[in-house]
């Protein structure tokens, strides 16, 4: 009798199931399928971003062709493309036509209209954040009432105004309604910068024994800086093309500003219009150069305040 000697059964691994592989394995496509997805261009939004490009810098290119061509070649030759014979002639003809004038006044008012806005802007956003009282809640909302009103909604009272202070035809004609007009929207922003500094530092200051005049000037103006730079540089681009108020409130050429200056290359029967595209060159580069030194100072008053 012969007898079989069959090994005791160890243990098994269970062989994992088809179906759970399969659908781990279908999990791995789809999960690397959204991930190769996500990494797609987006090629619609580049489409939108280079069309919108075009639309801005075409008018830019056609400005400043034109305004290399002379008069009579201006309408002999294709708008779009440049002369063969570029002149600066135009520039040259602008220079000599009171350019300088109509400049200097156009730098008056938005210095004139900036400097003051700036400070009492500050100084009222600081005394609503900080104090309290019927009278600074009532001038608040003041200030916002004053964001609903239009200029050209008051320009008829605005002018009966300048009429009766004797001030028609003077830079304080543009500049203090400027002023006004400037006011509340500088408020409004400066207030909610001064409300994100932290109250310890005013704290601080507090017990350090300063007074509401130091602490303005000495924590919340440098803390403040970015603000400040950010609407004077709006409001000084408001004022540097405003045209509405130097037409109503101004009559001889000697108080011009830049925006009325284009009437001057403007004949009874035609327009001299690379003249004008010249003057509007020469009026955009301060306005460059007030937007790069802006963008710096705002950048590196950032970083300041951060680091504080």
């Amino acid at each position: 009798m012969s007898t079989t000697v069959t090994s005791p059964p160890g243990p098994t691994t269970p062989a994992p199931s088809r179906r759970r592989t399969a659908s781990r394995h279908g999990i791995g496509f789809r999960r690397r399928g959204r991930i190769r997805g996500g990494e797609r261009s987006n090629w619609f939004g580049a489409s939108v971003a280079w069309v919108w490009l075009a639309v801005v810098l075409v008018p830019i290119y056609w400005i400043v062709i034109t305004s290399l061509k002379s008069q009579s070649n201006y309408f002999a030759t294709n708008p779009l493309l440049p002369s063969a014979d570029s002149t600066f002639e135009q520039y040259a003809f602008v220079l000599r036509s009171d350019f300088p004038r109509y400049f200097l006044n156009s730098v008056v008012v938005s210095v004139g209209t900036v400097v003051p806005t700036m400070l009492l802007a500050f100084m009222a956003a600081y005394a609503i954040v900080r104090g309290s009282g019927r009278f600074l809640r009532v001038a608040n909302m003041l200030f916002l009432s004053g964001l609903a009103i239009p200029l050209q909604a008051v320009v008829i009272p605005v002018y009966l105004i300048i009429i009766r202070l004797r001030l028609y035809d003077t830079p304080l004609a543009i500049i203090l309604p400027s002023i006004a007009f400037a006011i509340p929207l500088s408020v409004l922003v400066l207030a909610n910068f001064i409300r994100d500094v932290p109250k310890e530092l005013f704290e601080s200051m507090r017990m350090d024994g300063a007074g509401e005049w130091a602490t303005m000037w000495q924590l919340a103006f440098p803390l403040t800086r970015p603000a400040l730079v950010t609407v004077a540089v709006y409001n000084g681009l408001t004022v540097w093309n405003g045209f509405l108020l130097p037409l109503i409130l101004t009559q001889s050429p000697s108080q011009r500003t830049l925006p009325l200056a284009l009437w001057t290359f403007q004949g009874q029967y035609s327009v001299n219009v690379p003249a004008v595209t010249a003057s509007v060159v020469l009026s955009t580069v301060p306005v460059i150069v007030l937007y790069a030194l802006g963008r710096r100072q705002l950048v590196s008053g950032l970083t300041a305040g951060f680091s504080k």
